[in-house]
């Protein structure tokens, strides 16, 4: 490659080495561009130091200081130097806020390659899923084993599976209806088979909810039912197990610096702008009830600059999505926490921002490499699990309710040890919404349906194989329900009591809506649920 048509005609041992020192040399002036370039880098996303994100003066990298007090991480939070692990809020903030995992591999996790998954991973992962389940059924009925739905049996057994179509209807159109449910099991269980289920006329709910005289299925909802297979071609079930409910958040009684554990809340979510313009007019008039309010958190949820977004679409933009996202939000927001003393402000994004890089769900934080960003502005996956002194939240920003409703088939049936119904003012017992809020809290899952509706499918952009970050509780809060469970909708704005959750549709911000939370603090003899008021606010 070197000598060309004039070169020796044979290689040796001696031209071999030659070609080695050429090679490294290259790239050794190859690496030391590469380093000068990063050093000279500039601009709304620059990746490093070398450059004030703000003002683009130049800083010499050898005079920065390490702080040695909180330091301001690249996630947005403020750390000590020996907590790498569980971010909390920096130590001027008024309540003590912990989330996700904030560690290197932690974050590499959640921004996983999505497009270079395997269909033996997608299989593991919904296979392991049902086989988790399965042992959930059969310690909470004390079960000693499961049957295989598709093996013929004389007596009744109990098998845990998915709901799916059977192999009529998965091709076409046709929702999910007693005709075309089947039910398909693990491969430890019956060897992955799919098998029609047939309902008894006299089936039974055991153990569900007392008043709703039903239980509601959908493709990719955890079922666990009594019958038998007689051979005929198809499960015969004779009884409808309830999945065991998640249990109470533990209660730590943290108190923040202070020593008060109240706070106030606001919750807001996108699209933030109407289909008109980008002028962002309903965020702002929430920011100014921000503003005089003055909430010690602010909870976002996006899309922030909607990719979805008709001016957005056809290129009809003045600034690029990270300058919008700084000129609109990021700066706004800094003026209000620095009014505001003790205040934090938590994002969440979408799959359809346009300023993330990850277009999949389950989606990681925004990019930390956003310049000059407060400590006082953290960035959350999505969905997340976080808490706020001692109040736990779950977060999503996809439309799950929009789809269950549209996807879900109530089976009626005769009610068998009913667990009791809350007595809840104004709220009745078989409330539409209520029963899709609980879907999630038993299924354990942010989004538990699969396949995701076909036109609805660009909505979530669902990526099977991670189905542990749709996990509705992780780590030590596996089993455990939320206190406050927040799922923006399309569908009317509610705030409902969900077992021992509050479940809140703030709807969106460019209908002009948002939802207040205020939790009265501590008190051991009182339930959580009527220590948080919530109040869904109409701006004018």
């Amino acid at each position: 490659m070197k000598y060309g048509t004039q070169g020796p005609s044979q290689f040796t041992a001696d031209t071999l080495q030659a070609l080695k020192a050429t090679l490294q040399r290259e790239q050794a002036k190859a690496n030391a561009k590469r380093q000068q370039s990063k050093v000279l880098l500039s601009g709304p996303l620059n990746r490093n130091f070398g450059f004030s994100g703000r003002s683009g003066a130049r800083i010499d990298p050898g005079a920065i200081k390490v702080p040695q007090h909180p330091v301001r991480r690249q996630d947005g939070f403020a750390f000590g130097l020996h907590d790498d692990k569980l971010p909390v809020a920096g130590p001027s903030s008024s309540v003590r806020f912990v989330g996700p995992n904030m560690d290197g591999e932690s974050r590499t996790r959640r921004a996983y390659r999505y497009m270079f998954e395997k269909v033996s991973e997608r299989s593991e992962a919904l296979d392991d899923k049902i086989d988790e389940f399965g042992e959930l059924v059969k310690q909470h009925y004390n079960l000693e084993e499961l049957g295989d739905p598709a093996a013929s049996t004389e007596e009744e057994v109990v098998v845990v599976g998915r709901v799916t179509f059977d192999s009529e209807s998965i091709s076409s159109s046709v929702k999910l209806n007693e005709a075309s449910l089947a039910l398909e099991s693990s491969r430890m269980m019956g060897a992955g088979a799919r098998i029609p289920v047939r309902f008894d006329p006299g089936v039974k709910i055991r153990k569900g909810k007392a008043g709703i005289g039903g239980i509601g299925l959908f493709p990719g909802a955890m079922v666990a039912l009594k019958g038998k297979n007689g051979g005929g071609g198809y499960f015969l079930a004779t009884e409808i197990l309830s999945l065991p409910p998640l249990r109470a958040a533990p209660r730590s009684m943290t108190k923040s610096e202070d020593g008060q554990s109240s706070f106030t809340m606001h919750i807001a979510c996108g699209p933030f702008t109407s289909d008109a313009d980008l002028e962002y007019a309903p965020w702002y008039s929430m920011l100014s009830r921000i503003k005089n309010e003055k909430p010690l958190v602010v909870l976002l949820v996006g899309p922030f600059v909607d990719s979805a977004h008709p001016l957005v679409k056809v290129g009809d933009v003045g600034a690029t999505p990270a300058e919008m996202f700084r000129q609109h939000f990021l700066d706004p927001l800094e003026d209000y926490l620095n009014s505001a003393k003790g205040s934090i402000v938590l994002i969440v994004p979408s799959t359809r921002d346009i300023i993330s890089d990850h277009a999949v769900y389950p989606q990681p934080e925004f990019s930390a490499t956003l310049p000059g960003l407060d400590a006082r502005i953290g960035l959350l996956p999505n969905p997340a699990r976080f808490s706020l002194n001692d109040v736990s939240f779950g977060v999503s920003s996809v439309d799950v309710l929009f789809h269950l409703r549209k996807e879900e088939f109530l089976k009626r049936g005769q009610e068998v040890d009913s667990l009791p119904s809350d007595d809840i003012e104004g709220q009745t017992t078989n409330d539409p919404m209520v029963n899709s809020c609980r879907h999630l809290l038993l299924q354990r899952s942010f989004y538990p349906i699969f396949p995701a509706p076909l036109d609805l499918s660009h909505e979530v952009n669902l990526d099977v194989a991670h189905w542990d970050g749709l996990r509705l509780g992780a780590g030590a809060e596996v089993d455990t329900a939320p206190d406050v469970l927040i799922t923006p909708s399309r569908l009317k704005h509610f705030s409902k009591v969900v077992d021992d959750t509050i479940a809140i549709n703030p709807s969106f911000s460019m209908k002009g809506m948002f939802a207040a939370l205020n939790y009265s603090g501590d008190a051991a003899a009182v339930p959580m649920r009527n220590r948080l008021k919530v109040e869904l606010v109409k701006l004018d």
